[in-house]
């Protein structure tokens, strides 16, 4: 299938009653989420631990088969300036990568502050140091995530566009 830069896209390339799965990437880690195939709510998933690309990715494919996955979304790590560093670069290269491997759908979110969301909610809840540690990954993924499934429903309920002003997520 494709590679959508943008999320409208995205959306519309999905086929109907299918999971979402939304991935943040990092440089030691993948937090994976996946969404139920009403799409309505993100659910942090597992951190998978990188090793190289075609390991993790074995993953990924896994649970995308065994959850009837439709689409992937990939969190875009922009600066806060909205620019393009490596981060963002090395994330692309992943998602042409997975592209070649499978036909679900694949699409960027802008995650900029989903970690620090995250670990706010996680310091919220009183969880211990070392629990965050082992959560913070796939819990952002779940953020990332459920900012896609939020903006295709205003897409679903609005019929396509962006309201005018309104961030595009992506």
């Amino acid at each position: 299938m494709s590679v959508h830069e943008q999320i409208e896209d995205f959306a519309a390339a999905l086929p109907r009653a299918s999971a979402i799965m939304g991935l943040d990437l990092g440089e030691k880690t993948i937090g994976v989420a996946v969404s139920d195939k009403m799409r309505s709510v993100a659910s942090p998933l597992e951190t998978i631990r990188r090793r190289k690309f075609t390991l993790d990715v074995v993953r990924v494919l896994e649970i995308v088969s065994a959850r009837e996955i439709g689409g992937i979304v990939l969190g875009l790590p922009r600066n806060m300036d909205g620019s393009e560093g490596p981060r963002c670069q090395s994330t692309r290269a992943f998602a042409r990568n997975l592209s070649g491997l499978t036909d679900v759908e694949i699409g960027f979110w802008d995650e900029r502050l989903s970690t620090v969301a995250a670990e706010r909610a996680l310091l919220e809840a009183d969880t211990s140091r070392k629990r965050r540690g082992e959560v913070i990954d796939h819990v952002a993924a779940g953020y990332i995530l459920q900012g896609v499934l939020d903006r295709i429903r205003h897409i679903d309920l609005h019929g396509g566009g962006a309201r005018p002003g309104a961030p595009d997520g992506g």
